[in-house]
C-alpha cells in the first residue's frame, strides 16, 4: 500500500508548481509580519507633560515654570504627570514674585494634570496615547491593547487547527486573513481605547489561524527535502520582510489612523491568491474526496510540465485513516511518564521564556536610544541572519548545544548592557559611540532568542514520539503565547528602570540556556513514534 509520497513522487520536489506555493504562501505571511507589532508605533507614547490651559492668569515667567522638575533616568527633565497647583501660581503671579528668587518651587503644592496632556509631535503626529491619554494613570492601558492581541493569538492558535480540519487549510487560510484586514479595517474608526482593545483582539485571532493555515498548507504539499526550508526560511524571512515594512509604513505615516489604513491595504492583495493558490490534496484525501485531490495533482503536473500517470489516487490503495482503530491519546499522555513529564514542564518553561524574551524585546525598539523608526528597521533586519544561521545549525550541529549557545548569547548580552559604564550612559544622547554600542548589545540579545526561537520549533517536534507530537508542540506553542501576553509588562518596567527589563530577561534566557543542556540530543536520531521510544532526559 503506497503513501501519498509515493502516489505523487513523479511530480519532482522543486518543479514550478511547488516554487509557487513555496513564495505564494510565504508572501501570505508578510502582513502578519506588520500587523503583529504594529502597536509599536500605533501606541507610541512620545514626550508630555501637564497643560496649562490660555485662560489661566500666568505671567510667561511662572508659565514656564508651572512644570515641577524630576530625576528620570540620570536626568533632570520636566514631570510627565504633575504641574503645580494652577491657583497657587496664579496668585503668586498677581502679587509681582518670580519664580525661583522670591519664591522656591520646591515647597508649592502640585496636582495632577487636570487639563490634559501636551504632546511633542517631533516623532509621532498622533497614536492612541495622544488620542485618548493613555499616560500616567492610564499607562497600563498601552501594553494592555498589546496583551489583548496576544490573548487574540493564543485564542486562535486553539481554534484554526480544528477549523482547518474540518473546512479545509485554504478556505481557513482565506477566511482569517480576511477577518484580519477587516477587523483592522473596522479599528480605523475606533472612537475609544475599549473599542480598539476588542478589535485587536479580534485582530490578533485572524492573524495567527491564517499563519498556522499557511504553515500547515505548505508542509502538505511541499515534498520532504523543501519542508524545513519552508518552516525555517520561507515563512520567518517572509515575516521578517513584513516586520522591515512597518517602520518604512511608519516613518512616512506618522497618523495612527493613516498608518493603520496603509498596513491594513495590503491584505486585499491577498485575494488573487485563492485562484492560484490550491487546498492540500492530503486533506481532500482525509475527506474521502480523491477527485478534487487528484484534479489538483494533475494541474501541477501541467505546470511542471510532467506527465501525470492514467490513475493517481485510487482509494483502494490509500489508507483511510479515519476509518482505522488506533489508540486515543490525551493531554494526560503528556504526564504519562516521569521522562515525558520532564520534557513537556522543560519545554513549556523554554518556549515561554524565550516568546518573553522575542516580543519584549521587539517591543523595547521605541525606548532604545536614537531613531525610534531606525530602531525598528535594525530589529527586523537581524531576524534575517538569525533564521539563516539557525537552520543552517539544525542541518549541521546538534539541536541542544546549538540552542543553548543561543540563549547564552542572547541572554548574556541582555545582562551586559547594564555594565556599561554609567558614563557612556549618561553621554547616550551625545556620544554616538555610546549610543551604537547600547544598540549593538540590544540587537545582538535579539539575534541570539531569534535564532532559539527558530529552532525550539523543530527541536520540540522532534523530541516528542508522534502519537502525541500534535499535543507536545500545541502545549508548548501554547505556554509561547502566555510569554507574550506577559512580555508588554517587560518592555512597560522599562519606565520605572531602564535595566530591569534587560536584567529580567537576560536571567531568564541565560536559565533557560542551562535548562536546553538537560534535554535530549535527537540530531540524527530517528523520531520516536511511542512513548517507550522517546529519548531520556540527561542526568
Amino acid at each position: 500500500m503506497r503513501d501519498y509520497e509515493e502516489v505523487t513522487a513523479f511530480l519532482g520536489e522543486w518543479g514550478r508548481f511547488q516554487r509557487l506555493v513555496f513564495f505564494l504562501l510565504s508572501a501570505s505571511i508578510i502582513p502578519n509580519g506588520f500587523n503583529g507589532l504594529s502597536i509599536v508605533f500605533l501606541a507610541g507614547t512620545p514626550e508630555h507633560r501637564c497643560a496649562v490651559p490660555p485662560g489661566a492668569n500666568l505671567s510667561e515667567e511662572w508659565r514656564n515654570a508651572s512644570i515641577p522638575l524630576e530625576l528620570r533616568g540620570g536626568v533632570t527633565e520636566p514631570s510627565r504627570c504633575r504641574r503645580y497647583r494652577l491657583a497657587v501660581l496664579a496668585n503668586l503671579s498677581a502679587l509681582g514674585l518670580r519664580p525661583g528668587s522670591d519664591v522656591q518651587l520646591a515647597e508649592l503644592e502640585q496636582e495632577p494634570c487636570l487639563d490634559g496632556w501636551e504632546y511633542s509631535r517631533d516623532v509621532y503626529r498622533s497614536t492612541i496615547v495622544t488620542e485618548w491619554n493613555l499616560v500616567c494613570d492610564n499607562d497600563w492601558k498601552g501594553p494592555m491593547s498589546t496583551s489583548l492581541f496576544f490573548v487574540g493569538v493564543l485564542l486562535g492558535s486553539f481554534i484554526s487547527g480544528q477549523l482547518s480540519d474540518k473546512f479545509g487549510r485554504k478556505n481557513v487560510l482565506f477566511s482569517t486573513l480576511a477577518m484580519q484586514t477587516i477587523f483592522s479595517f473596522i479599528q480605523i474608526f475606533s472612537t475609544s481605547w475599549e473599542m480598539f482593545s476588542v478589535f485587536f483582539l479580534l485582530v490578533g485571532m485572524g492573524q495567527i489561524s491564517n499563519y498556522v493555515a499557511a504553515f500547515v498548507l505548505g508542509t502538505e504539499i511541499l515534498g520532504k527535502s523543501i519542508r524545513l526550508l519552508f518552516c525555517t526560511l520561507g515563512v520567518c524571512i517572509f515575516y521578517a520582510f513584513g516586520y522591515m515594512l512597518l517602520p518604512l509604513f511608519a516613518y512616512f505615516i506618522r497618523d495612527w489612523r493613516m498608518l493603520l489604513l496603509a498596513l491594513t491595504l495590503p491584505g486585499l492583495l491577498c485575494i488573487p491568491l485563492w485562484w492560484i493558490i490550491p487546498e492540500s490534496p492530503r486533506w481532500l484525501i482525509s475527506q474521502g474526496r480523491f477527485q478534487e485531490a487528484e484534479d489538483i495533482i494533475r494541474k501541477a503536473a501541467k505546470i511542471n510540465k510532467v506527465t501525470a500517470p492514467d490513475v493517481i489516487f485510487d482509494p483502494s490503495e490509500l489508507q483511510d485513516l479515519s476509518s482505522q482503530r488506533q489508540q486515543t491519546y490525551t493531554i494526560l499522555d503528556l504526564m504519562r511518564t516521569r521522562n515525558i513529564l520532564t520534557i513537556t514542564i522543560m519545554s513549556v518553561i523554554l518556549w515561554m521564556i524565550i516568546s518573553v524574551g522575542y516580543f519584549g524585546l521587539s517591543l523595547d525598539t521605541p525606548n532604545l536610544h536614537g531613531d525610534v523608526y531606525l530602531n525598528c528597521f535594525l530589529s527586523a533586519v537581524i531576524e534575517v541572519p538569525a533564521y539563516i544561521i539557525s537552520w543552517l545549525l539544525l542541518r549541521n550541529l546538534p539541536r541542544r548545544y546549538s540552542m543553548a549557545a543561543a540563549l547564552f548569547l542572547g541572554g548574556c548580552v541582555l545582562l551586559f548592557i547594564q555594565l556599561v559604564p554609567s558614563l557612556l550612559l549618561k553621554l547616550l544622547h551625545f556620544n554616538f559611540r555610546s549610543r551604537a554600542l547600547s544598540i549593538l548589545l540590544v540587537m545582538l540579545g535579539k539575534f541570539g532568542i531569534t535564532s532559539a526561537f527558530s529552532m525550539v520549533y523543530v527541536y520540540t517536534a522532534e523530541l516528542y514520539p508522534t502519537v502525541v507530537r500534535n499535543m507536545g508542540v500545541g502545549a508548548s506553542s501554547m505556554a509561547s503565547r502566555l510569554g507574550s501576553i506577559l512580555s508588554p509588562y517587560f518592555a512597560y518596567l522599562g519606565a520605572y528602570d531602564r535595566f530591569l527589563p534587560y536584567i529580567l530577561m537576560g536571567s531568564l534566557t541565560v536559565l533557560s540556556g542551562i535548562l536546553t543542556l538537560f534535554l535530549p540530543e535527537s540530531y540524527g536520531m530517528p523520531l520516536p513514534d511511542t512513548i517507550e521510544q522517546m529519548l531520556l532526559v540527561k542526568g
